[in-house]
């Protein structure tokens, strides 16, 4: 099975876990801050924290801007459901703003008619690695006094006009994962990168159980004291994962390059095909392509379902981002009902991701574009 995604690793990754194992540290040592330290210096930001999960890291960013129970914050039903869940921990009621028909990114559009006085962030999430329109957002968020994160979990090594996603030059924070599938892994991992002290300062101490041993208070005992000023967790990347995480970033560059050239095949393969849209990318985006997802013509719609078995049957692992985050049961106990975002809807009904990995090699890319096209012939 060719899968729609997966990591790749090499001796120079392996190599670098192995030093950890064989050291003094293998969780709270010094691979911590190094990794940091490359995150934000690569990303142009001025400082970031790492995470278990890409999860935590959302969770730590809320927190970290003071979201709290009975706020609102806007975001897309077209997300993983980690998006609004982190926002449910703290208490606060995630507000689903509709989607590009083409994107299927928030529609900017569609924001400011969905700003009450309970809102407090506005969460963007860059869906399969295409920027969304951070300057109008920005700008709408602080014309209402709002905060900025980026859930950028799909588009590390994205660019919008030309500057890295994650330098936070127009946003509050940024939020990456580096769960197998995505550009770089550190098997379960996440981050947050900001430009602001104060954030940086809550985002170390909510990932460690809101402890801190600088700027004590109360300062009164030896070097061990510590004090816990918050009520964090244990969100702590191990130094096992902050090493892979290093190793990784250095071929960050390179496994864009080689997702981009896949999407160039694709492209040449699919522009013109009657059977399903392509993904696009705007002029303002340079996209990473976590994802490549294809959207069904109308005509199609009905036989996704047979359509998805054919390509798994027939060795592609294909999947479908996502089902609208609503739709789930537990958001519907809270009250969400179907129709709240009907371009959102339609594109779950269409979507398709195929696979885009950079271990792909030529037979793999080559297969699964003639399949593809075989098995759409099926449905003529």
């Amino acid at each position: 099975m060719i899968p729609y995604g997966r990591q790749f690793l090499d001796d120079d990754d392996v190599n670098e876990i192995i030093k950890v194992l064989k050291s003094d540290f293998i969780t709270q040592g010094p691979r911590i801050n190094q990794f940091e330290e490359c995150l934000a210096s690569y990303f142009e930001a001025k400082y970031a924290v790492v995470f278990n999960s890409g999860t935590s890291a959302l969770h730590g960013a809320y927190f970290a801007l003071g979201l709290k129970k009975d706020d609102e914050f806007i975001t897309t039903p077209i997300t993983f459901v980690a998006t609004s869940n982190a926002g449910l921990y703290l208490g606060a009621k995630p507000v689903f703003v509709d989607v590009e028909k083409d994107t299927a990114n928030i529609d900017c559009n569609k924001i400011l008619e969905n700003i009450s006085k309970k809102t407090k962030l506005i969460v963007p999430v860059h869906l399969s690695g295409h920027p969304v329109d951070l300057e109008r957002i920005f700008q709408i968020a602080r014309e209402n006094n709002l905060f900025v994160v980026e859930d950028a979990c799909h588009a590390v090594g994205a660019k919008y006009n030309k500057d890295k996603i994650g330098n936070c030059q127009i946003s509050d924070m940024a939020v990456f994962s580096f769960h197998p599938v995505k550009h770089i892994t550190t098997g379960e991992g996440g981050a947050v990168l900001t430009n602001n002290p104060e954030f940086y300062e809550k985002l170390k101490m909510f990932s460690t159980h809101g402890i801190t041993k600088d700027n004590l208070k109360n300062f009164t005992d030896g070097d061990w004291y510590y004090e816990m000023h918050y009520l964090g967790y244990n969100y702590r990347m191990t130094d096992i994962q902050a090493a892979l995480g290093i190793s990784q970033l250095k071929k960050l560059n390179s496994f864009i390059q080689k997702r981009r050239e896949i999407v160039a095949e694709y492209e040449k393969a699919f522009s013109s095909n009657p059977y399903f849209d392509i993904p696009i990318e705007r002029a303002y985006a340079f996209s990473s392509y976590h994802l490549y997802i294809i959207r069904l013509k109308d005509k199609l719609i009905d036989r996704k379902v047979q359509i998805f078995r054919d390509m798994r049957e027939n060795g592609i692992g294909v999947q479908v981002h996502y089902i609208p985050v609503y739709w789930q049961p537990y958001y519907q106990k809270l009250g969400y009902g179907e129709g709240l975002c009907p371009n959102g809807e339609d594109f779950y009904r269409r979507a398709i991701s195929i696979p885009i990995y950079p271990a792909m090699g030529k037979n793999d890319l080559s297969y699964v574009i003639e399949t593809i096209l075989k098995i759409f012939k099926k449905y003529e």
